[in-house]
């Protein structure tokens, strides 16, 4: 089915990532996929060197589309917010700055949207039985969360908390999201996009990815109270966008 999508924003919210963000970088420029890709990084606040790696890494790779960003507000949900709008592309995807989400899982996710069955595709961790998980609580909150979810939206996607969630970016154009924080990578964008598609009759894709989890001393940082907000986040947004 021929589509109109030419190119893929990759956008990287980043804070204090100084041990990934490099690896992951080159990662993602050379993750093969059959649109053009054009990479965004917001850097938010970070007090490490991820700043400074990131402008020389940029320096070093002149043939490929990339910008750096500098993001003063706290919040992964501002970042991405922030990075929506630099976006030049037809379709828009989220990427931790960590290694726990492996770009070679692009072709996967963008399938089904450039094939006309949906506009919006989730990556589910739990979609493979080899992946592991760094802590059982982690385990065990994300599957409540995702849970929940289901309950409040009526809709399971499987793996609510996943980093990756890939749209056509004509969903969101011109529409402004409220969250700066975790809880917009779920409670308010998981409504959204539920409402949306259901007026185009079709559902979010989901999709198994592979998934390779960091510890707290790793650099993790969501925490239970991210979790307590996201529940009340999601009820608040269930109602006003559904």
């Amino acid at each position: 089915m021929k589509n109109h999508y030419k190119k893929l924003s990759v956008l990287i919210p980043a804070y204090n990532e100084q041990d990934t963000i490099i690896p992951l970088l080159e990662k993602v420029k050379l993750a093969s996929i059959p649109l053009a890709k054009e990479i965004i990084i917001i850097n938010n606040n970070s007090s490490d060197a991820t700043n400074q790696l990131v402008a020389a890494w940029i320096n070093k790779n002149g043939d490929i589309d990339v910008r750096l960003i500098e993001e003063k507000t706290p919040g992964k949900g501002i970042s991405v917010r922030r990075g929506m709008r630099a976006a030049q592309g037809d379709i828009l995807l989220i990427q931790d700055a960590d290694l726990e989400y492996d770009p070679e899982n692009y072709r996967e996710l963008l399938k089904p949207i450039m094939e006309g069955k949906t506009k919006v595709a989730y990556g589910n961790r739990l979609g493979l039985k080899k992946n592991k998980t760094a802590y059982l609580s982690f385990y065990a909150g994300g599957r409540a969360m995702t849970i929940i979810g289901a309950l409040i939206f009526g809709k399971n996607v499987k793996d609510i908390n996943t980093c990756y969630k890939m749209w056509a970016a004509d969903i969101t154009k011109n529409f402004e999201f409220r969250e700066n924080g975790f809880a917009f990578d779920f409670a308010e964008i998981t409504p959204f996009f539920i409402a949306s598609l259901k007026k185009e009759k079709k559902e979010i894709e989901i999709i198994p990815i592979r998934y390779y989890p960091r510890t707290i001393e790793q650099g993790k940082k969501i925490s239970w109270k991210d979790g307590v907000y996201g529940i009340w986040a999601m009820i608040k947004y269930r109602f006003q966008y559904m």
